[in-house]
């Protein structure tokens, strides 16, 4: 029997889609591709996310590599610019209040950096879920199980008693390594609840 429902944040509570966040601001494939890479897809971002670097200190090592390869000013861009795109999904934030209305209890485990959860919580998360952990306080990014097993320990919870939903791929797969039941959030939250009623979670 499931007691707990485990989100990500970006990607699942929230929009987070850099790439065509990339594509709007510049429509030039090349371009995109580099600063994705400088970026999002950068080893300063895990950084940043597990907490391991400032956000100033992040934000110059991007721009000092952006400016080694001849594109400081669009990196600049997205570095001012880029919270535009995390938007609360709404239908995802009563799926969590339904959740908790039937007894469920829901927790975060997310890869963020400390002022973009203090941002999300701002915008409409706080006191939505009963617990979380994110990987700047652990200094720990997902798929690395041992920030599965923080969330597990800090709250005293049961593997076999989780479901956990993320849009990663390797995230989900992590978790069922670990015990836990795993939905890929790929596509609307109709389909979300589909996948939860295979479960046997109703929200009748």
């Amino acid at each position: 029997m499931y007691k707990n429902v485990i989100f990500d944040l970006g990607g699942v509570m929230v929009d987070f889609s850099p790439k065509d966040f990339l594509l709007d601001r510049f429509c030039n494939s090349s371009t995109e591709d580099k600063v994705y890479r400088l970026t999002f897809g950068s080893e300063t971002w895990k950084k940043l996310d597990a907490g391991l670097c400032s956000r100033y200190e992040g934000n110059q090592a991007m721009l000092a590599a952006a400016q080694a390869e001849h594109c400081g000013f669009e990196v600049q861009e997205v570095l001012e610019n880029w919270t535009s795109i995390l938007r609360l999904r709404r239908r995802m934030v009563e799926l969590v209040r339904r959740l908790k209305n039937h007894g469920y209890c829901v927790y975060y485990l997310s890869n963020i950096p400390e002022d973009t959860l203090a941002l999300l919580m701002s915008r409409g998360l706080e006191g939505l879920f009963d617990g979380g952990v994110a990987s700047c306080e652990v200094h720990i990014n997902k798929p690395d199980p041992r920030i599965y097993k923080e969330l597990l320990k800090k709250y005293q919870l049961v593997a076999s008693e989780c479901i956990f939903i993320d849009d990663s791929r390797a995230n989900v797969q992590t978790a069922f390594q670990l015990g836990m039941n795993s939905i890929q959030m790929k596509d609307s939250v109709d389909t979300l609840v589909r996948s939860l009623a295979t479960c046997n979670v109703t929200l009748r």
